[in-house]
């Protein structure tokens, strides 16, 4: 049975996305936070497309105070339920209206990818600068162009996940290029018992040189777009890039 994206798999998507590395993501961006002189202990923070709360979770133990965003109310569902004391919003990333300002504002999991064009691409980065503090940080990470043209070895990923009742989830995933719209798209099909759906999820790649005009018209005149684990300046062989962008202080 056919899904919109990102509904009936926010049951089972824990489960199959146990092995991300969540913590050491966290681990990235803080440190660059930190060593940016930002301070952290209790710090409001924005997570946005935050899912069921994987990068939530790790800011939450690292002492900031998060908000979670999202524009899925079933994954926000399954987000609330892991953490029952985090402020969940649907919203979203290209409209969303907060009253409070951020120290912090995190987008992972190459979530900005869903975003298929650049103009709304520039909404999203654009509502980030507005609810960041005067000297706050923008965290994000997209899949570049040819991540998305080259996501898998082999084009397709499956595997067994256990659910936490007992059960397993079988999970096949498989990708295709669409060369003449530019996206890539990945037939995400799970069977729970004698139930089974497909979900379809387009994602559009961004080089650094899609982001820096975007990043400018947005507000940020400084950033970095970097490479993970170690900072260092993409190639074009680089298939995901990180970006940090600061907020002036007196904007």
């Amino acid at each position: 049975m056919q899904r919109p994206p990102f509904t009936a798999l926010a049951a089972v998507y824990d489960a199959i996305m146990a092995d991300v590395e969540y913590d050491h993501w966290a681990d990235f961006v803080l440190s660059y936070a930190r060593d940016g002189g930002l301070e952290l202990a209790g710090a409001p923070a924005l997570d946005l497309a935050c899912g069921t709360g994987g990068f939530t979770r790790q800011l939450l133990q690292a002492g900031l105070a998060v908000t979670g965003l999202d524009g899925s109310p079933d994954m926000l569902r399954e987000a609330r339920r892991r953490l029952p004391g985090v402020s969940f919003v649907e919203g979203d990333l290209r409209t969303f209206a907060l009253p409070e300002h951020f120290a912090l504002v995190t987008c992972v999991f190459d979530s900005l990818n869903n975003l298929l064009t650049p103009e709304d691409l520039g909404l999203a980065i654009q509502q980030a600068w507005a609810h960041l503090n005067p000297g706050g940080l923008l965290a994000f990470d997209v899949n570049t162009r040819l991540g998305v043209r080259e996501l898998w070895e082999g084009d397709a990923v499956e595997g067994l996940a256990p659910l936490p009742g007992g059960e397993e989830v079988h999970y096949h995933w498989s990708h295709h290029y669409d060369a003449e719209a530019d996206l890539g798209i990945v037939q995400a099909f799970c069977r729970l018992g004698e139930q089974e759906f497909v979900e379809t999820h387009r994602e559009r790649g961004y080089d650094p040189r899609d982001l820096q005009p975007l990043l400018r018209s947005a507000g940020f005149s400084r950033f970095e777009i970097v490479e993970y684990p170690d900072y260092a300046e993409p190639t074009p062989e680089t298939a995901r890039v990180w970006v940090f962008a600061w907020k002036e202080a007196g904007a």
